[in-house]
């Protein structure tokens, strides 16, 4: 039974889930780059933005340490938890440089234990990975045998931004890809220890598990972009409405109302890239992907919709397009790939008005190439100026309330927007 874990990657995922650990029992040692990162952890401050992990961390005190040296973090521990962050892409093909770079280093820190040792790796990699290049870099470096010397588990998580904590404690499954029984057994043991409720564990070789990764996260992109697909039809259909038509659907127990509904394209930084890794997965092994690519597609075809649905004939093009909220989500800080951004972005490349606010994102240093983007001070200097008779709000988050435009179905949950005065 493993009692000591240490976790690789103090990212907006691997700082809380640290917490979660330490807050359970474990005794848990953060291991970062990022000097800012570490010593935050060490005085008991979040070094992310999280809801919860704040309290968390106090709860963790005396059981949660921070170092920026993997190789020499703490031998002693039996069990690494790999979260060194996402995968980095180029076109549509993932790479593994970050990991590869890391398991060489834990590889090296193995080379004089003598006991047997858990690895678990959490980022998203290609079908493929976990068994071929990363084995290959951790048996090269430590000297051993993998399912003999050491164990590896590849088990991604499937939790969310503004609910890492939650998500965590209260899985709806657990996915772990094992190299050996005993690897399996060992990490099943932590997950039941640390999950508050009793999920279904799925365990199941490396290839296998990488594909549910990215299958899973595909199925609801597609499921996304299907409600979304709806909703641009029943724009164009007098008296329908996407939110009655996919309420019904979402009554069918095939179906389920999850991610149902009718708003707009899924961003953040794993819908995305998971979606083109699976669809660039097929074309490596003679496969069709067009369902994949198709989402993809329609997805990012939302945006150019979107920014012809914002064209209102009867205000000028001088008056500034105003963006209330530009993450991509609630209670997160990240706006990468967030339909707010991407559109402002669209609108901003033809040179018009913006103005934008979110207390949460760095808009400075998003903004800092496109001088037609002005950012207001708070949500009350949006409007600051009076609002155009066809002033219109995509309700989501945002607390304001402005008028909202007749036929706009299809942004309902999204971020706030509105058409301003000059």
């Amino acid at each position: 039974m493993l009692s000591t874990i240490s976790i690789i990657g103090l990212g907006k995922l691997g700082a809380p889930i640290a917490a979660c650990f330490a807050a359970s029992g474990f005794q848990t040692i953060a291991v970062d780059i990022d000097a800012q990162k570490t010593d935050a952890i060490g005085r008991g401050v979040p070094p992310v933005h999280e809801p919860g992990l704040a309290e968390l961390l106090q709860e963790s005190q005396g059981r949660l340490l921070a170092t920026k040296d993997t190789e020499s973090g703490h031998p002693r521990f039996r069990g690494h938890v790999h979260r060194c962050g996402h995968s980095k892409r180029s076109g549509r093909r993932v790479f593994t440089s970050y990991v590869i770079a890391t398991c060489e280093a834990i590889g090296r820190a193995l080379r004089n234990k003598d006991s047997y040792h858990l690895i678990v790796l959490t980022s998203t990699v290609m079908p493929g990975s976990t068994g071929g290049e990363i084995k290959s870099a951790l048996e090269r470096a430590s000297g051993k045998r993998c399912g003999q010397d050491f164990g590896l588990c590849y088990s991604p998580e499937f939790i969310a931004l503004g609910t890492v904590i939650r998500d965590f404690y209260y899985p709806d499954f657990l996915l772990v890809g094992e190299s050996d029984p005993r690897a399996g057994d060992l990490l099943s043991d932590i997950y039941v220890r640390t999950c508050k409720n009793s999920p279904s564990i799925a365990r199941m070789n490396f290839i296998n598990a990488e594909i549910t990764k990215l299958a899973v996260n595909t199925y609801i992109t597609t499921k996304i972009s299907y409600a979304n697909m709806l909703a641009r039809l029943c724009e164009k259909l007098p008296e329908a409405d996407v939110s009655v038509v996919t309420y019904a659907l979402g009554l069918d127990s095939r179906i389920g109302s999850k991610y149902l509904k009718g708003a707009v394209s899924y961003g953040g930084p794993c819908f995305p890239r998971d979606n083109r890794a699976f669809a660039a997965l097929p074309r490596v092994a003679a496969a069709f992907s067009d369902l994949a690519e198709a989402t993809d597609r329609f997805n990012r075809a939302q945006v150019a919709a979107s920014c012809r649905t914002c064209e209102i004939p009867s205000v000028p093009e001088s008056f500034p397009s105003a963006f209330l909220g530009l993450t991509y989500k609630p209670d997160t800080d990240v706006i990468e790939e967030s339909f707010g951004l991407l559109l402002t972005l669209e609108l901003a490349s033809a040179n018009l008005p913006i103005v934008v606010f979110d207390p949460s994102a760095d808009l400075p240093r998003v903004f800092a190439a496109h001088k037609s983007v002005r950012m207001a001070a708070s949500a009350e200097g949006l409007a600051s100026r009076n609002p155009a008779s066809s002033s219109w709000l995509l309700p989501g988050s945002s607390s304001a309330i402005l008028p909202a435009r007749p036929g706009c179905s299809r942004f309902v949950r999204a971020r706030a927007f509105m058409l301003l005065g000059a």
